[in-house]
């Protein structure tokens, strides 16, 4: 199994009446700026220990799991509002961070919230690294309807349990099944991954530490006008590091393209794309040496 080299502190801190558990390593210096990890859907802070271990500086760094994800409970919700993303960042940053800027990384769903934070509150970013967050399809109004309606109907299977997550028999089926997703990943790697991506929450019964309500759609559109107006306000020196596995085109099948999220991002003032040989949609695990350079080195 793969060896952590540089060992996280597990803590829990009140966060907008959750209990939000933390990862944090090294300790806070005058003069240091934060970096901040920020995980992807279904993913947990502890997904960037092979970044963390292969960074040559010491770093201050705090990776929160976010609400219904790892071994954040997200207190009973039945659906969850991207927002909220938002809003426990910011809580996050006042308790570890107060008056002080930080670097952000976030991975996929991680990315677009920095992306947005890093919009909304320009004065507190001092440089933002986004891993394959890309956003969404932009949407139209006429879709509003039947996206309301979708909603509705996926919270009534939701509560007559038909969006459960499935379990696994054993660690090693987690671990497995991780490999499946990605098959750069080793089998040294997926199996300390599964011990922090899953519980045993009954005898034999793994079970992945991510709420099934994250699986309902939101009923909120993906507004690009809006969107595109928070990437004008980003201050920030902006890297992006994409894989050169192309990840839209195997999820959006062209309905949203590589090419269109790069005429996106010209409504950031700072920016730079840079392309990860070798590797898939989770970069950080596939090239972690390669992300930890990249990252640092952006940093200065």
């Amino acid at each position: 199994m793969y060896q952590a080299q540089r060992i996280s502190n597990s803590e829990f801190v009140p966060i907008r009446s959750l209990n939000y558990h933390v990862r944090r390593w090294g300790e806070p210096n005058p003069g240091t700026t934060p970096l901040v990890l920020l995980h992807g859907w279904m993913d947990v802070a502890a997904s960037f220990q092979f970044v963390v271990d292969a960074l040559k500086q010491d770093h201050f760094i705090i990776a929160p799991d976010w609400r219904g994800f790892g071994l954040t409970a997200s207190g009973g919700a039945d659906c969850f509002w991207y927002p909220d993303y938002l809003a426990d960042l910011e809580a996050l940053l006042d308790h570890y961070a107060p008056g002080q800027v930080v670097h952000l990384v976030g991975h996929s769903m991680g990315g677009n919230v920095a992306m947005l934070y890093a919009g909304i509150r320009p004065e507190r970013v001092a440089k933002l690294i986004n891993l394959e967050g890309f956003g969404l399809p932009a949407s139209q109004p006429e879709q509003a309807p039947g996206r309301y309606a979708q909603w509705l109907g996926e919270l009534k299977a939701h509560a007559q349990g038909q969006m459960a997550l499935k379990t696994y028999p054993t660690l090693a089926a987690v671990a497995e099944r991780l490999m499946k997703t990605n098959r750069r990943l080793g089998a040294d790697k997926a199996h300390w991954l599964a011990g922090h991506w899953s519980a045993e929450l009954k005898p034999g019964q793994w079970s992945i530490l991510g709420e099934s309500a994250h699986k309902i759609t939101s009923a909120q559109l993906y507004r690009e006008d809006e969107v595109l107006a928070v990437f004008r306000a980003i201050r920030a020196p902006v890297l992006m590091l994409e894989a050169s596995d192309d990840s839209m085109a195997q999820w959006w099948k062209g309905s949203f393209t590589l090419a269109q999220h790069h005429a996106r991002l010209k409504s950031v003032p700072q920016v730079e794309i840079t392309q990860v040989p070798d590797c898939g949609h989770m970069l950080h695990h596939d090239q972690p040496h390669a992300v930890a350079a990249l990252i640092e080195g952006f940093l200065g």
